[in-house]
């Protein structure tokens, strides 16, 4: 009787076993993919969508299913769509949000239904800090960290008087704060609307400021518009200008040209890195799509290899919370970027590197990489983490 209980209980915990393993991993992708900001959400998703493409289709070797909404730029229209994902599609995990004030409206209901969010770019200072929460993790930077090195570096070089232009928005506000972390000297700061794309009045105002340096943070249609009125402004014959990679990357080079040469940038990843995973994204991507890709679409192939690897080791059982956030955690898969880790909050200690707009071999303008700023560099808000 012993023997046959036994038996009855190993079946029963096998049987268990196998119904709590999903059949498909279904993630739900909203972004934005329509308005000035388009762009962004385009190249996370096409990177995304790579790594799938990589993975043979599958997720952890479960059929993956990706369901996309466009946000439109506009948290209500976020909210809503994933509320329907959540509960009527009943996704496994979340991504895809571009910008920061949609993502901090999008949170609360993804955090209470317990589901995974996997940003691919936005990282507000508040879920690194003392909103953290265990579901939600980023695979991409802390707002700052870009404007933080590029901060330093323009501190390094010795200019003294710099204007900061950047939209009045949760991550424009984490890019002041970033970038005066470390740059020191005079500085001015002028806030634009999210969206704006005409510059008239800002551009005059800097004009009178006569700066010696000018670091922007105007993300896709907005630094394209920018960089275009700067320089047929003629200021970029006196002003040197700086930006966080994401307003001097390769959606805007190739919407702006030859008036970006000369610009330095501050990134974690760039297309030159030599690294046999960055090669074959690289150059599948460029297949794929007819362009290079922008660290956005580094950011989304990433993300799709972070879900591979965590699904992979808990086995497809996704509804083992506990065991999937330490999969997570462990981060077991080889990035584009080269090495990093996850911190206690989540967010990613990593290097940041220096990169200059030119022509490479081809005639190309796009990125070089030119040196490391920081090294294994963490936020500043992991500190007030106290993760539940």
């Amino acid at each position: 009787m012993r023997l046959t209980a036994l038996a009855a209980s190993l079946l029963l915990a096998a049987a268990t076993s196998a119904a709590s393993a999903a059949d498909k991993v279904k993630v739900g992708f909203v972004s934005t993919l329509s308005g000035p900001g388009a762009g962004l959400g385009v190249d996370i998703r096409d990177g995304f969508n790579l790594g799938i493409k990589h993975l043979n289709g599958k997720l952890g070797n479960l059929p993956a299913e990706v369901i996309i909404a466009d946000d439109q730029q506009k948290p209500d229209v976020a909210k809503a769509e994933a509320e329907k994902f959540l509960k009527k599609e009943k996704v496994d995990f979340m991504t895809g949000i571009v910008f920061s004030n949609i993502m901090l409206a999008v949170g609360p209901q993804v955090f209470e239904n317990k589901t995974y969010y996997i940003s691919a770019n936005a990282g507000p200072s508040q879920y690194a800090g003392d909103q953290c929460n265990p579901f939600f993790f980023n695979v991409a930077w802390q707002n700052d960290n870009l404007h933080e090195a590029m901060g330093k570096y323009v501190q390094d070089k010795g200019f003294r008087n710099v204007v900061v232009v950047t939209p009045n928005y949760p991550g424009g506000k984490d890019a002041v704060t970033g970038f005066k972390r470390y740059y020191k000297g005079k500085s001015e700061e002028v806030y634009t609307k999210l969206g704006q794309l005409d510059y008239a009045a800002e551009l005059a105002q800097i004009r009178a400021m006569k700066p010696d340096a000018l670091f922007f943070f105007l993300p896709g249609g907005m630094g394209i518009n920018f960089v275009k009125q700067f320089v047929a402004a003629g200021l970029s014959k006196d002003v040197q200008l700086f930006a966080p990679g994401f307003s001097a990357d390769e959606d805007v080079i190739k919407a702006v040209g030859a008036p970006m040469l000369g610009m330095f940038n501050s990134s974690h990843w760039a297309h030159d890195f030599d690294n046999p995973e960055n090669k074959r994204f690289v150059a599948d991507f460029e297949k794929e799509y007819g362009r290079l890709p922008s660290l956005y679409a580094s950011q989304g192939y990433d993300t799709a290899l972070l879900i591979d690897a965590a699904v992979r080791d808990v086995k497809g059982k996704l509804d083992d919370k506990a065991a999937l956030q330490k999969a997570l955690e462990a981060k077991r898969f080889k990035s584009v970027r080269g090495e990093f880790k996850f911190n206690s909050n989540h967010y990613p200690v990593q290097n940041y590197v220096l990169r200059v707009i030119g022509k490479d071999a081809q005639g190309r303008v796009t990125n070089k990489t030119m040196g490391t700023i920081f090294a294994n560099h963490a936020d500043a808000y992991v500190s007030q983490c106290k993760m539940k």
